[in-house]
């Protein structure tokens, strides 16, 4: 009897060490996930259009990656300040070239302008890089042993600089002026530019620093799944924009838990069932939340006036 108790005791110490081990890895995807989710909310936020070209910047920032740290040696902090304007300036580039002509136009029209956008992005990398290319390793990742779980610095490293990359938007965007003006032209972007807020500057800025989130994430993924491709963007962005919708579209706080349920959904599945579940149960995941919650966990059904 106390044989078979010790063996129930140890089989279930055992089954909760390998959750808690895939808890880690589901924080590090999920953490990817929520940055790529915030461009799209953002966006979405502020013009209520999809973005559908920013799963293509994310891909874009894997690559500035790997050719600043072919071409330039210098430190991992520095490559990621560069991706992360690189990529935000090409964001807001695209937004005043392809998107604000359009602005006054058919939704229809500014959605096939994305996704033209994302197929020329693409495609421009494709020519470039036909074959998926290593991605190098930008410093040594040692790992660790904490109360049995296995830790690396990699890990650690993606989990923090993406938790301090939404900590710090959501202080720009709650306290700060320009913050702001983001939620006042959420809120109503008709009347917001009669008293006096460069809608504009706001609609680039935002277009700037949801492209720079992607960019990171972009460079973030590609040291921990170490094998990039031009069309690596097109898997990856369409489940950060699940994520974002699960979340509630439009809300900020609600892409970054839509970012990190996904991403704890996709690794449980694979650590519990056979990896070809992990995609069909994470869009029925989508499809009951919005059975019962039309406009996402954190969403608000928009104001209407009659």
């Amino acid at each position: 009897m106390i044989l078979a108790a010790a063996a129930a005791s140890s089989a279930f110490s055992g089954w909760a060490f390998y959750l808690a081990q895939q808890s880690i890895n589901a924080l590090q995807l999920g953490s990817i996930y929520a940055l790529i989710a915030l461009g799209y909310s953002m966006v979405y936020g502020v013009l209520t259009m999809i973005n559908f070209a920013h799963g293509d910047l994310f891909m874009l920032g894997a690559f500035a990656c790997l050719l600043i740290a072919a071409f330039l040696p210098l430190p991992f902090v520095v490559i990621l300040l560069l991706v992360i304007l690189l990529i935000g300036l090409l964001g807001a580039l695209i937004e005043r070239v392809a998107y604000r002509p359009l602005r006054g136009g058919p939704r229809v029209s500014a959605i096939i302008t994305a996704l033209g956008c994302g197929l020329v992005i693409e495609n421009l990398t494709l020519v470039n890089f036909p074959y998926a290319q290593r991605m190098p390793a930008l410093f040594t990742s040692t790992s660790y042993q904490v109360a049995g779980l296995t830790i690396s610095t990699l890990q650690l490293l993606i989990i923090g600089i993406s938790v301090a990359l939404m900590l710090g938007l959501d202080f720009f965007i709650y306290k700060t002026r320009y913050g702001i003006a983001m939620r006042a032209i959420a809120f109503d972007a008709r009347t917001v530019p009669l008293m006096g807020v460069p809608a504009d500057r706001i609609i680039s800025l935002t277009f700037l620093i949801g492209a720079g989130l992607g960019g990171a994430a972009g460079m973030l993924y590609g040291l921990a799944y170490p094998v990039i491709a031009p069309s690596m963007g097109v898997l990856v962005g369409w489940k950060a924009f699940i994520a974002a919708v699960i979340g509630g579209i439009g809300s900020v706080r609600g892409a970054v838990l839509g970012g990190f349920i996904l991403g704890g959904v996709e690794i449980m599945v694979v650590a519990f069932l056979p990896s070809t579940y992990r995609d069909l149960i994470s869009y029925s995941l989508l499809l009951v939340i919005l059975i019962f919650k039309p406009y996402g966990l954190l969403g608000r059904a928009p104001n209407q006036k009659v």
